[in-house]
């Protein structure tokens, strides 16, 4: 058949028929989440009140509340109490509530106010708003007669979309959008589904600034009423038609309403959507686009009927052909008949980009591709083409597709990968294949095409092996909830090239702070189940611009401490919406820009930096104060105490069967004796403390050694009161060797040093080299001049004679010791 002749194409396979669904064209107009983004910082700062049976707006909501929802509930008039405090407000949503009066005031409490839902109501006006930061407004599905606009429209200067729509309005009147003449809106959608049955000419033509209009209005049999409104819009200069519920079923029309088409040189877009059309309409319909300056044809949720014998005939046209794009989204066919088509290939050659979708297609119609040269973009999402149906045995292959380049293959039946990767080797120019939402399993190598640089396989059971089966080219992929756990260096490094990477909806708990993707320019890693993202993980992503990371578990602690106070926010989409705290259970809900914790809190290295100075300044305070108070006296007394007591326990096991005719025996310098004498006795024995003193002790008569050695041995302990007297005296060495002897022999702690005053440890003689080993090693006490410390001193004192027990006085036994321990050697 020679190219240019015309080809006879028939939908070769069956077209299911699809329930024709009812749009929710209001919602379409804006993304819910995006107005969203647009007014909410925080979601602990929105309202939802709906379906809550309230007749009132509650007068207490918080003074913060930006986002309210009071939606489905029996409210029929709005007052401006309840908003008195709501200068934050930004989204107030109020539809399905039966309201049929909105106060004035209301708005002069909400100067923020930016999106305003007040669509399935029963007002009988359109209200009076001056809300200068309004943006968006839906009036929609009202009551009111009349589509008169208030004065104070004209006040609406940031204005960009109106939504409005009243089934009891049926006319449209040259100076109803007057007031808004000067208001730069550019988004328009008007009417209710009803047929008008006026429409005063120029009415439309004054809105200079709109850009997009939605009509939601029945023209059948009045097409010089249809034919008025294109020529306004004509004035209007806007660039994309959407007209809704256009031709009620079984509407006879023709294609001739929209021969207009061919002198609107601005319209670029044109959708028809949730309406009726004949194969004898289409016909015209599709001469006058061809005809027309249109760039793309999108027909929605249609029922198709062919009411010609032949079907659906559209022969050459000499004219050359603008539009490249055309949109099937949701075919009904009435007559349960595959539908015949014939149509010139020149009429097509130029269509870059086709969309066949929600028609229950389950093999590919080979023959109507064929001749699509320049298609560039395929989209044959939502059908139920398998493996086989797609890669269908009589389609030949080496002429279909020549420059196709994206794929979409989404919401079918597909399931073999390796089959699918294999087949895309035919397709020489793919660069995007889209294979989400398919029944897709892994079950060998798969084998890509070099040129195909981007996968989406989204909403399939895959698991964390997926990544092994994926081609080194790849530079975009999206595993979207596909059942992955874990991702690991390991897995990344395959993708040299990678720039683009979706693992939303997943269950991955942690990403790895060895991560590298040195390319890798977005990340997705929303709806899993990560606590925190390492500062670590960014490092490793130098080229990042996009992450997207919200709707996880975050833990908020110092882990987040960084990503909430450093991590650059123009990196998250999402941010800070999407991002709160599950746990600790005390912040379980905030939201993470709210958290604050302070550096100093989170940081090591500060911690450290702040708390060596102030250990250093409080040390050298206290060391100074513990200086100034005599401290190290004090502190020396305490460990005299201190060692009294623990030696006392250890080796009270030596002494259990003994006991001694003396607490102390005191040794000192005949010219030390009045200290002795009017201090160190009387302040003793004043305690009930039996001394042992020579001058007074000392048995008449008998040998001066002897005597030494007697009341050595015949005391619990021998105090030494040293002076500069002491060690210039011949006895009192004496007595310090006797005294030591016994100490090394039955009780080491027997020994106490008194020192009554200062004595350089260089000017002792060599004699009482002993004295000054003993003073190093042993703790002495030191007589103060201060009154104050006298009396730590005594006490020190007292409690290391408390050990002894005086209830049996055996110097037998300690006559007994002297002979297992001799104090005088034989050099004596």
């Amino acid at each position: 058949m020679p190219p240019h002749s015309t080809i006879v194409a028939s939908l070769i396979g069956t077209i299911a028929i699809v329930s024709l669904m009812q749009p929710d064209w209001v919602a379409g107009r804006q993304d819910e989440r995006g107005l969203l983004i647009l007014c909410v910082t925080s979601r602990q700062r929105m309202k939802d009140l709906s379906h809550q049976n309230l007749t009132t707006v509650p007068l207490n909501l918080p003074n913060d509340t930006e986002y309210l929802d009071i939606s489905h509930n029996s409210i029929q008039r709005l007052s401006g109490a309840p908003f008195s405090g709501l200068s934050w407000l930004c989204y107030l949503k109020m539809t399905h509530c039966g309201l049929q009066d909105i106060s004035p005031s209301v708005f002069t409490h909400t100067p923020a106010l930016k999106v305003l839902n007040i669509s399935y109501n029963d007002l009988a006006l359109i209200p009076d708003i001056s809300l200068k930061q309004l943006k968006i407004l839906d009036l929609a599905n009202n009551l009111y007669s009349s589509y008169s606009i208030p004065a104070s429209f004209q006040k609406l200067t940031n204005l960009d979309v109106l939504s409005l729509g009243s089934t009891v309005a049926s006319s449209v009147n040259f100076n109803d959008f007057d007031p808004l003449a000067n208001v730069s809106l550019h988004h328009l959608i008007l009417g209710a589904g009803i047929g008008w049955q006026k429409y005063d000419s120029g009415a439309l033509a004054k809105l200079k600034s709109l850009q997009t209009f939605s009509l939601f209005a029945s023209f059948c049999g009045v097409s010089k009423m249809f034919d008025n409104v294109l020529v306004d819009l004509n004035v209007t200069r806007a660039t994309s038609l959407r007209f809704i519920t256009l031709f009620p079923d079984k509407c006879s029309v023709t294609g001739k309403m929209f021969n207009n088409l061919r002198t609107m040189p601005f319209v670029r877009n044109l959708t028809i959507e949730n309406t009726w059309i004949n194969s004898s309409f289409m016909e015209g319909f599709l001469k006058n686009v061809w005809l027309s300056h249109l760039y793309d044809l999108s027909f929605v949720n249609f029922t198709y009927n062919e009411d010609t014998p032949d079907g659906f005939q559209f022969r050459t046209i000499n004219h050359t052909v603008n539009l490249c794009s055309i949109t099937f989204n949701g075919v009904h066919h009435y007559q349960y008949k595959y539908p015949i088509i014939n149509i010139s290939l020149e009429a097509i050659s130029n269509l870059t980009y086709l969309k066949f979708s929600r028609s229950g297609m389950n093999i590919i119609p080979c023959k109507l591709f064929s001749v699509l040269p320049s298609l560039e973009t395929l989209d044959l999402s939502d059908n139920l083409l398998t493996n086989a149906g797609f890669w269908w045995f009589k389609c030949p292959y080496t002429s279909v597709f020549p420059k196709l380049r994206r794929l979409s293959l989404s919401k079918n039946r597909f399931s073999s990968l390796s089959f699918i990767s294999e087949q895309t080797q035919q397709m020489k120019t793919l660069e995007s294949l889209d294979l989400s939402f398919n029944s897709i399993y892994l079950d060998r190598a798969c084998s890509w095409p070099a040129q195909l640089t981007e996968l989406r396989l989204g909403n399939n059971n895959l698991g964390n092996s997926v990544f092994k089966y994926l081609s080194s080219h790849f530079e975009s992929i999206d595993l979207s909830k596909t059942g992955i756990t874990a991702v690991t260096q390991k897995d990344l490094s395959r993708f040299p090239k990678l720039t683009h990477l979706q693992l939303s909806f997943n269950s991955i708990q942690v990403l790895p702070a060895d991560l590298s993707a040195p390319a890798l320019l977005s990340l997705y890693v929303d709806q899993n189940a990560i606590t925190s993202v390492s500062k670590e993980v960014l490092a490793g992503l130098p080229r990042l611009q996009t992450l997207k990371a919200g709707n996880n578990p975050f833990v908020c602690s110092c882990d987040s401490h960084w990503f909430v106070t450093t991590l650059n926010k123009s990196l998250l989409p999402d941010w800070p919406l999407d991002y709160t705290c599950s746990t600790p259970p005390s912040f379980e809900g905030l939201s993470l820009s709210e958290y604050k914790t302070s550096e100093l809190s989170c940081e090591m290295w500060l911690q450290a930096a702040v708390a060596v100075p102030v250990i250093i300044i409080i040390s050298a305070a206290m060391g100074l104060l513990f200086y100034k108070c005599d401290g190290v006296w004090y502190t020396k007394m305490l460990w005299v105490w201190i060692r009294v007591k623990r030696r006392g326990r250890k080796r009270s096991h030596l002494l259990k069967n003994l006991s001694f005719s003396y607490h102390a025996f005191i040794s000192y310098s005949h010219q030390d004796s009045d200290w002795v004498g009017s201090q160190l006795v009387p302040s003793l024995e004043g305690a009930r403390f039996s001394l042992c003193v020579h001058e007074r002790d000392f048995v008449p008569g008998e040998w001066i050694i002897d005597n030494i050695i007697n009341c050595v041995e015949s005391s619990y302990k021998t105090l030494f009161v040293l002076s500069k007297h002491f060690v210039q005296s011949e006895w009192c060495n004496y007595e310090l060797f006797f005294a030591q002897h016994r100490a090394m022999s039955v009780q080491q702690d027997s020994l106490v040093f008194i020192l009554l005053e200062p004595i350089p440890t260089d000017s002792l003689p060599k004699k009482f080299l002993r004295l000054r080993s003993l003073l190093r090693q042993q703790t002495y006490l030191e007589w103060p001049k201060d009154e104050r410390k006298q009396q730590v001193f005594w006490a020190s004192l007292k409690s290391m004679l408390q050990m002894a027990d005086k209830s049996r006085v055996l110097k037998d036994v300690a006559l007994a010791l002297s002979d297992t321990a001799p104090l005088v050697t034989d050099q004596v």
